[in-house]
């Protein structure tokens, strides 16, 4: 009796953790759309880069950017699209680790954010050449 009540509560705990990580990769939002936000960037600059102008000094300067990020394949946790603002488009691919992670590569650097929900996310940059330096935040809000 004691070993049948034990063999039902196992077989009861491996039903429930198996459906729970079944439930959580399935969890995965349709990431396809159009994302817009304005970045919050420090950048150190003699020269310019893709979407920040040069400043033709050294110095750091606090500045904002208006991005939109299309989003057109997806396959599971896996994308693809662009990355724009006013100056520069580039093309993007990203993954979604099982964490929940964001890791985007574009044209010449990398970002990493985080889902804040299925139509709010915050991505990171960092971007370092001998001559630029810049670390950004945007938060992407998706367009209905």
């Amino acid at each position: 009796m004691r070993y049948g009540m034990l063999a039902a509560l196992f077989t009861t705990v491996l039903v429930l953790s198996t459906t729970g990580r079944a439930a959580a990769q399935q969890a995965m939002p349709d990431l396809r759309g159009t994302w817009k936000g304005q970045s919050e960037s420090v950048v150190r600059s003699g020269g310019g880069n893709t979407h920040h102008a040069a400043t033709g000094t050294a110095e750091p300067r606090f500045t904002s950017v208006p991005f939109t990020m299309v989003l057109d394949k997806q396959d599971g946790r896996r994308f693809s699209g662009t990355f724009s603002s006013a100056r520069s488009t580039e093309t993007v691919i990203g993954v979604v680790s099982r964490a929940g992670t964001i890791y985007i590569v574009d044209d010449d650097a990398h970002s990493w954010g985080t889902l804040l929900a299925p139509n709010r996310m915050e991505l990171c940059y960092l971007h370092q050449t001998p001559t630029t330096r810049i670390a950004s935040c945007t938060e992407m809000t998706k367009q209905p």
